[in-house]
């Protein structure tokens, strides 16, 4: 099963407007609506992909077998 590389550029840009505005001491940054509509697809497209992975990976890892945990206290030899 191959997985489809996600397009991550509109995040890198974000990142780089961020970095850039910081270090000119900018108190805001501004998106036009393309750039926030296709950060918002991004976005939403990495987290289905990371949910989709976690599942993946629960299934992957769930065990059929009922496991017993037996734990015994021992009071030690202080009391």
């Amino acid at each position: 099963m191959s997985v489809t590389p996600l397009n991550t550029i509109p995040i890198q840009q974000f990142i780089q407007t961020v970095k850039t505005a910081d270090s000119s001491r900018q108190t805001e940054v501004r998106l036009d609506i393309t750039a926030a509509k296709n950060l918002a697809f991004t976005l939403g497209m990495v987290m289905a992909r990371l949910q989709g992975d976690l599942e993946k990976l629960v299934v992957e890892n769930k065990t059929t077998d009922d496991q017993t945990i037996v734990v015994n206290l021992d009071p030690g030899s202080g009391w």
